[in-house]
C-alpha cells in the first residue's frame, strides 16, 4: 500500500511512502533499544556476569545512544528516498520563528507539570516511594561509560526521538488512516511505551511505570506539533535540555 503526503516541513511537495514503512518506524526505536541492551547483556554474559540481563540495565544510556545513531541513519535514508533534506527537520523557519518560539515556550510551561506529575504519581502508586523506581532506573556505570553517556545520550536522543514520531510517523499515519486523531494517539502512545525498553527490566511495576510515565507529555507534544509542525526544531532543544540532567544523574551515580 502506498500513497503520498505533504512533508510537515515542505508542504508544497508530495512525498512518496509506504504504510509498511510507517509502521516499521513506529516500532523502530523500541526494537533498537531492546536489541542493543541484548547485545550488552551478551557481552556481560561472556564476561562472566551472574545475571547479564539485570546487569545490562545499568548500561541503558549507551544502548539508547547506539539505537539513536542507527535511528538517525534511518531518518537520513528515508529523507533521501522521499526527496527532502534531513537538515530541514532541525532548521527553524525564518518566516514563523517568533511564533514558533513562543509556542515552544508555552508548551514548556504546560509540559513541566504534565511530565512530572505522572512520573512521581505512578512511581508512588507502584512502588510506594519514587526513590525505589529511580534507583532501578539510574545505576552506577564505569566512569568512562558515564562520561560517554553525558556526551552522547542527550544529543542523539534530541536528534531522533521527536523527529521519528512526529516528523515522520504522525503526518503519514494521519494520511493513511484519514484521521488526525489516529496519527496523534498512535504516535504519542508508541513514543511513551518505547520507554519500557529503556532499560528493559523484568519487573511488572517498573515496566508499567516506564510505559505510562510519559504518556501525557507525549500527547501534549503530538498535539502541539500537529497544530504547528514548524515548532519542532525548538522542541528538540527543549528535549535536549530535559535529558541532559538525566545523563548527569548517571554520571553522579
Amino acid at each position: 500500500m502506498s500513497t503520498t503526503i505533504a512533508s510537515p516541513r515542505t508542504h508544497d511537495r508530495a512525498l512518496p511512502y509506504t504504510g509498511r514503512r510507517v509502521v516499521a518506524m513506529l516500532l523502530l526505536r523500541t526494537v533498537l533499544f531492546a536489541l542493543f541492551q541484548a547485545i550488552i547483556a551478551g557481552a556481560l554474559a561472556l564476561g562472566g556476569a551472574d545475571d547479564p540481563l539485570a546487569a545490562s540495565a545499568a548500561w541503558w544510556p549507551l544502548a539508547a545512544s547506539a539505537a539513536n545513531l542507527v535511528n538517525l541513519g534511518v531518518l537520513a535514508r528515508l529523507a533521501r528516498l522521499e526527496g527532502c533534506a534531513l537538515r530541514s527537520i532541525y532548521v527553524p523557519q525564518r518566516a514563523t520563528w517568533k511564533r514558533d518560539a513562543l509556542t515552544a515556550l508555552g508548551a514548556v510551561v504546560i509540559a513541566a507539570p504534565v511530565s512530572m506529575a505522572p512520573n512521581l504519581g505512578l512511581a508512588t502508586l507502584l512502588f510506594g516511594d519514587p526513590q525505589v523506581a529511580l534507583d532501578m532506573f539510574v545505576q552506577p556505570l564505569p566512569l568512562w561509560a558515564a562520561i560517554a553517556s553525558v556526551v552522547l545520550f542527550p544529543i542523539t536522543i534530541a536528534l531522533t526521538e521527536l523527529p521519528t514520531y512526529y516528523w515522520y510517523v504522525q503526518p503519514r499515519l494521519t494520511a493513511l488512516a484519514g484521521s488526525a486523531w489516529v496519527g496523534v494517539i498512535a504516535a504519542a502512545f508508541f513514543h511513551a511505551v518505547q520507554h519500557a525498553a529503556l532499560p528493559f527490566i523484568l519487573d511488572p511495576s517498573f515496566l508499567l511505570w516506564r510505559a505510562l510515565m510519559f504518556l501525557p507529555f507525549a500527547l501534549l507534544v503530538a498535539l502541539v506539533i500537529r497544530w504547528r509542525p514548524s515548532v519542532l526544531p525548538y522542541l528538540l532543544v527543549v528535549h535536549f535540555a530535559i535529558d541532559m540532567p538525566v545523563a548527569l544523574m548517571v554520571l553522579s551515580a
